[in-house]
């Protein structure tokens, strides 16, 4: 349902594989009666509005309570992987004398994590 890597992608303004959380949320979200249909059917034949509209900030903030709390829980599963948390990578990076220590490949690591840490913390506002 997610692709080969099993993971969705997220922008500053919307998801960018917004058909594939879409679906995954909806799926997970389902009473097993509805799973139940949606396995005889194989899927949704024709879908409400939802499929075609993007997976916007705005409508990401409108989705049901069940995808809201899944999105949540997911976004803090991740959080947690990471190392260090958001204030520690913008202290790192504030730091002009331990950021000039790290090597070119390390500060750039640093500048994409923190990029998506930012994204994770707006999606978090988004569905609380």
């Amino acid at each position: 349902m997610v692709g080969e890597e099993g993971a969705f992608v997220l922008g500053w303004d919307e998801v960018l594989t917004e058909e594939e959380l879409s679906v995954t949320l909806k799926v997970l979200c389902m009473s097993e009666e509805e799973f139940k249909e949606y396995k005889e059917q194989d899927g949704w034949e024709d879908d409400s509005e939802e499929e075609n509209s993007t997976l916007s900030n705005e409508a990401l903030s409108r989705l049901k309570t069940p995808c809201k709390k899944l999105l949540y829980d997911s976004v803090l599963l991740t959080l947690e992987s990471y190392g260090a948390d958001l204030k520690a990578e913008q202290d790192l990076l504030n730091n002009k004398e331990a950021y000039e220590k790290l090597s070119r490949r390390e500060q750039q690591a640093l500048h994409v994590r923190y990029g998506q840490k930012r994204i994770l913390h707006q999606l978090l506002e988004l569905v609380q």
